[in-house]
């Protein structure tokens, strides 16, 4: 049987998958994503932005359980099944902290819980009328705190898992508002040259010497705070490193043989460069994204740290962060380290996969495998 050749993509996905820590980065990405994607099916909590609060159990260590009376609600809101994982379930009913219980006759008499010792709750009746399509394994319920919860009595856990969404969508949309500037300006500029690329390279080098932050925060400033301006200002502030790849690869490409049959035949300058060149500065384009993609998450965080980015209920991990960053001292650091911990993660996994990318896409490391 005859050898046959790989195409570059092909070669490069091949010496991507034997970079065994390029692919632990790629699968802690992907678990990351299916956690974004599945949202509200799998946390705890799965309210809309996980936001069930219970002040009687802020603050309580990871692993720490209750139970709780659950109250059916008389007028619920319809929610489909798309909608909901994307913006969480409404509860069908009303969850009560209780210390103990017993059944009396047709009735539940309960003790709320409080937080402190002793406990010392209000003491509560509920009819069993209440009830009467709920068998009781539906009314009591156990619920355990994996990783605690927070200071205002939410399943830190399930927080965590919602901020997930928040860093993958705007490292997305950020991305593609960068990606279609920056390819956008970069070919035009490499393209054409002259006058054009002298005025592009002199806007590229004004925002260039910008600061992120300042620039990021000028813009979130001027657009309003909100999910959107985040978007917005972080993929405004992302398009000069592709501006700037993308020319440097344009203006080596154009001068190939491919680029002067296609202007013999007559082919537009737009055909040219969107059918012909770009295709073929792929890899540095996905090596920058990857990249960019771990700066937008970090992005973000800093901003919602400072109070800019994505507004509350809304969980974010920046703004995790800030609300518990006056636990560091005490026996709560957790509150603070968790989020830290998972924007470590996550934006070490993009390094990882971005730098297993620039190596499987050098040419001179896969020219001579085939199969």
């Amino acid at each position: 049987m005859g050898r046959k050749e790989l195409s570059p993509i092909q070669l490069a996905w091949r010496k991507f998958l034997k970079n065994r820590i390029a692919v632990f980065g790629l699968g802690v990405i992907i678990t990351f994503l299916l956690i974004a994607v599945l949202g509200p099916l799998i946390r705890l909590d799965s309210s809309p932005k996980a936001n069930q609060q219970k002040l009687e159990l802020a603050r309580k260590k990871p692993g720490f359980s209750a139970e709780f009376l659950r109250v059916p609600k008389q007028y619920l809101e319809e929610r489909s099944l798309l909608k909901g994982i994307f913006f969480g379930f409404l509860p069908s009913y009303t969850e009560i902290p209780i210390y103990q219980y017993e059944l009396k006759g047709d009735s539940i008499i309960a003790e709320k819980y409080t937080g402190d010792q002793p406990n010392n709750g209000e003491i509560v009746k509920y009819s069993s009328e209440n009830f009467s399509e709920f068998e009781i394994s539906n009314i009591i319920v156990k619920k355990r705190f994996l990783l605690g919860t927070d200071r205002y009595g939410r399943d830190l856990l399930s927080r965590l898992m919602a901020g997930t969404w928040i860093s993958f969508t705007v490292g997305i949309i950020s991305i593609l508002i960068s990606l279609f500037i920056g390819i956008s300006l970069g070919s035009i500029a490499a393209y054409f040259g002259g006058k054009i690329d002298e005025l592009i390279m002199w806007m590229i080098n004004v925002i260039w010497s910008i600061p992120t932050l300042l620039f990021v925060i000028a813009m979130t400033l001027a657009l309003g705070k909100g999910l959107w301006q985040v978007f917005v200002a972080v993929g405004l502030t992302m398009w000069v490193e592709v501006a700037r790849v993308v020319r440097g690869q344009v203006m080596s490409t154009k001068q190939m043989e491919f680029v002067e049959a296609g202007r013999s035949f007559g082919f537009k300058n737009a055909r040219i460069i969107f059918r012909h060149i770009l295709p073929n500065v792929t890899g540095p384009i996905v090596v920058i994204s990857a990249s960019n993609f771990a700066a937008a998450i970090l992005i973000e965080a800093g901003l919602s740290f400072l109070g800019f980015g994505a507004q509350p209920p809304q969980a974010t991990w920046g703004k995790m962060i800030s609300e518990h960053k006056g636990y560091i001292i005490t026996g709560d650091a957790y509150l603070a380290i968790f989020p830290g911990i998972a924007i470590c993660l996550l934006v070490l996994s993009f390094v990882l996969v971005g730098n297993g990318l620039r190596d499987a896409f050098d040419t001179k490391g896969v020219k001579n495998l085939s199969l």
